[in-house]
């Protein structure tokens, strides 16, 4: 089914502010069982559009998924992605640079992950990272991730240019939800592997994240490569929006199976 994301695109040069998104919030779609069936439909119309895309081999996709430690970027590759063929996707997740890519700038790593005609490929967090953490832990000084935004927006024009369709989501998680979240992974043996002392320091910094993530949905939302704000405070919407939100794009896209070769009337297999 269609999906008004209107609401939660973020027009090119409007100033964001958090507070003004409730993570809450499920308005579009307030019966959680209509929604999970509505994604189901949208995971499998995925499959289809996915075959569209690697078969025309002209364009690809690539979704960037950023938001809080908890938000649920790994839960959105798990549910939505899970229609896709693996062939044709890739999911990459960046970590504190090292080795190697301290030898190069800052989209030197990027550059390398960027998903190839036909294919998907999903960033578990990304470029932006050099803008939220490099900054909230001051690990380059001021003038220099000031200047990653401009960079950053001409990587993703050119990108988009030469055939990469970019559609981006934050996952906006509230403070109480990822309490209760990172809670959750201490009290679970299941999930305890998922903790990490890290997530309770990163927590301590809310408000200077909260800050860097307003200037970059603010300064990078762009007609070329938009910022989707999520609610994510419910998976079943999370999971909902993003589905239907990349289905669509898919779609407005016109993907179509390439014309065979040859007179494929003339062929009989003996």
């Amino acid at each position: 089914m269609g999906i008004d994301e209107s609401r939660f695109r973020v027009k090119a040069g409007n100033r964001v502010r958090l507070s003004d998104y409730d993570c809450g919030d499920t308005r579009l779609m307030p019966d959680k069982a209509k929604a999970e069936a509505a994604t189901a439909e949208d995971i499998a119309h995925l499959e289809e559009l996915q075959e569209r895309l690697y078969a025309e081999h002209r364009r690809a996709l690539l979704i960037v998924l950023q938001g809080m430690d908890a938000s649920g970027k790994d839960g959105t590759i798990k549910h939505v992605m899970s229609g896709l063929n693996p062939q044709a996707c890739t999911v990459t997740s960046f970590k504190v640079p090292a080795g190697e890519e301290l030898d190069h700038d800052f989209l030197w790593r990027i550059e390398r992950a960027m998903p190839r005609k036909g294919h998907i490929g999903v960033f578990n967090r990304s470029q932006y990272e050099d803008v939220l953490a490099a900054r909230v832990h001051k690990l380059v000084p001021l003038e220099v991730w000031k200047e990653r935004y401009d960079q950053i927006n001409r990587f993703e024009q050119l990108r988009t240019e030469l055939g990469t369709i970019i559609l981006k989501f934050f996952l906006h998680v509230s403070k109480d939800e990822q309490k209760s979240r990172l809670e959750e992974r201490l009290a679970s043996p299941r999930k305890n592997w998922k903790f990490s002392t890290a997530d309770v320091k990163e927590r301590k910094l809310w408000n200077a994240y909260q800050d860097a993530y307003e200037d970059v949905l603010t300064k990078c939302s762009t007609k070329w490569a938009p910022w989707y704000i999520i609610p994510a405070d419910h998976k079943w919407y999370r999971n909902w929006m993003v589905a239907g939100t990349i289905v669509e794009k898919l779609k407005s896209l016109g993907l179509k199976y390439p014309h065979p070769k040859e007179d494929l009337s003339r062929i009989r297999i003996r």
